[in-house]
């Protein structure tokens, strides 16, 4: 189980409580498995997904195609995301290649402001 524990995902920018200008640039990073674009269903890969004042996603539940869940599904790593000012959870879930959610373990959240 020593393999599970060091997957993780996580911001690289903004950080967790900073105050941002719209639009403003989104980093992610994932520890422990590859990044790979949708489609196939490779072992131990995947792509990100940016959720937008919502929670992570329970594991094996399909991320919505909405305008608050943002798929990075070419295996983007990193994106310009433009917010209206406000106050905002912007959390990070990591899913398959069929956008089926990794669940808890596989997802970070963080508040930022938009100014």
């Amino acid at each position: 189980m020593a393999a599970a524990s060091a997957q993780s995902v996580s911001f690289v920018e903004p950080e967790d409580g900073a105050t941002v200008k719209s639009p403003f640039k989104v980093k992610f990073a994932v520890e422990g498995m590859d990044v790979k674009p949708a489609g196939a269903l490779v072992a131990n890969s995947g792509h990100h997904h940016l959720v937008i004042n919502g929670a992570a996603i329970k594991e094996g539940e399909s991320i919505p195609f909405d305008d608050k869940h943002l798929h990075f599904g070419k295996g983007q790593t990193e994106s310009d995301v433009k917010l209206a000012p406000g106050e905002y959870t912007l959390t990070l879930q990591f899913a398959n290649g069929a956008h089926q959610s990794y669940g808890t373990p596989m997802s970070k959240s963080i508040k930022v402001t938009v100014k």
